[in-house]
């Protein structure tokens, strides 16, 4: 039986989480939404996913840069930090490229970084990527 991999979209944008959860279902993927850091934090904790879609810059205070801290470093989040993290901005630099190299910047560093709007393309080949690697 095939595992059907659960991605978790956490962005304040409800028109991009929904065209973005509609290709992925029209791919196969399992998708689960939150529209805030907290909202996204708790779905993690009662469904894990098998990636987390991340926005940076979100309406709440507490974006995606806090997110990324929590489940990497809180201990409270320790059993997730495995599951990989993509964030999505319309920022055009990286955290890489925002911050000069140190200690915080490990704090935050997703797997990959992509830009809005997104390359489709780009973006499917590197779920289907990550997804298959967390499936092996």
């Amino acid at each position: 039986m095939a595992v059907i991999p659960k991605v978790l979209i956490v962005d304040d944008d409800r028109d991009f989480r929904a065209s973005v959860k509609a290709l992925l279902e029209s791919r196969g993927y399992r998708v689960l939404e939150a529209e805030s850091g907290h909202d996204g934090l708790q779905k993690v904790v009662e469904d894990p996913p098998d990636v987390i879609l991340l926005d940076i810059m979100m309406e709440s205070s507490f974006e995606g840069y806090g997110i990324t801290h929590s489940l990497r470093f809180r201990d409270e989040y320790a059993a997730y930090r495995g599951i990989p993290i993509i964030m999505i901005s319309s920022l055009e630099k990286s955290p890489d490229d925002t911050f000069t190299m140190s200690p915080e910047v490990e704090m935050i560093r997703p797997d990959a970084y992509l830009t809005k709007p997104l390359d489709i393309d780009k973006f499917l080949k590197l779920m289907r990527d990550i997804t298959s690697s967390a499936h092996v």
